[in-house]
């Protein structure tokens, strides 16, 4: 079965809106940087790598994006402030060439999203989003609630599942995780559900218990349907900056994550933090969040990130 993904008619001014924050932090201090200097100098390269850094595209990237910058200034000699601009966008763009995405559309129904991150990121938000994105494509949705640690967490994202308009499968606060992770997966088979949502607890990444109760969910729907689930969501708060490296390197170490979702990035001058998270893990961005109403969830595109904080 094919899952397209929703293509909103606003995309692309909701993006230049929700990264308002990092273009201003980046894309305008570069290009007064340029206004003040003629050419490409050493104090220029110097300067164009500190607003790199403070914008969060990490010591790595940007180190790459400005030896880049100064051998094509002396090769091609560019100097304007447009050829710079470009040659800057070309490159940030290249970092996200190596990574592969996996497509919906060749993977057999239904389709099961485990998702997984820390408390305060915003996944419950985000999982009601993606529900919303996939019931417009009219597909049948289901979320599982293997959050029982909290009471709250169960509640809040039935309230989101009832305002939504989809199912919900659940259980009493206490219970066993990996047992709601099954009666879900097998649900989903018996009810022809297209696509499964499962919330997980919002895990310290630093807890290695956790840790390998997520694999046990893990492994419990896979049982179920072999294959599955198909795609691993971390959700990250993007204005948490670097701290967000460290909970990719344990998350995808524990379950392998297929793909990452920046919340709160409308929240953040530093969203260059999107470029060194692909730079350095090769995961894929699948989505970003650019504000609180649910039709804010953009699927991500290296070239429309990109331009939209290049833009003037």
């Amino acid at each position: 079965m094919n899952y397209p993904i929703l293509k909103m008619q606003n995309s692309h001014k909701n993006l230049k809106t929700g990264l308002e924050r990092t273009k201003k932090s980046l894309f305008l201090k570069i290009k007064e940087v340029l206004g003040l200097h003629k050419g490409i100098s050493d104090e220029v390269l110097e300067k164009i790598g500190e607003i790199l850094i403070k914008a969060d595209v990490g010591p790595e990237v940007t180190s790459q994006i400005t030896s880049q910058l100064e051998r094509k200034a002396k090769q091609e000699n560019i100097r304007s402030e447009e050829d710079v601009i470009d040659t800057l966008k070309k490159q940030m763009i290249a970092v996200f060439d190596t990574i592969s995405y996996r497509e919906e559309s060749k993977v057999k129904s239904p389709w099961i999203i485990m998702m997984v991150g820390v408390n305060g990121t915003g996944k419950t938000t985000t999982i009601a989003k993606l529900a919303q994105r996939y019931k417009k494509e009219h597909k049948k949705v289901l979320l599982a609630g293997c959050d029982t640690f909290r009471a709250a967490a169960i509640e809040q994202l039935a309230i989101w599942a009832d305002r939504v308009g989809v199912d919900m499968v659940k259980a009493v606060p206490g219970g066993d995780p990996a047992a709601v992770a099954f009666d879900a997966t097998t649900a989903t088979l018996a009810r022809k559900a297209d696509v499964l949502i499962v919330d997980t607890a919002g895990r310290l990444h630093t807890k290695s218990s956790l840790m390998e109760e997520l694999k046990k969910i893990k492994k419990v729907m896979g049982k179920v349907l072999p294959g599955s689930p198909q795609e691993i969501l971390l959700v990250l708060d993007a204005t948490v900056g670097q701290n967000a490296l460290s909970q990719v390197k344990l998350f995808d170490e524990a379950v392998g994550l297929s793909g990452i979702v920046l919340a709160k990035l409308d929240g953040t001058a530093k969203g260059g933090i999107v470029i060194a998270i692909a730079d350095k893990f090769k995961i894929p961005i699948k989505y970003v969040g650019i504000g609180e109403k649910m039709e804010d969830l953009e699927e991500f595109k290296p070239q429309d990130f990109v331009e939209a904080i290049f833009s003037d």
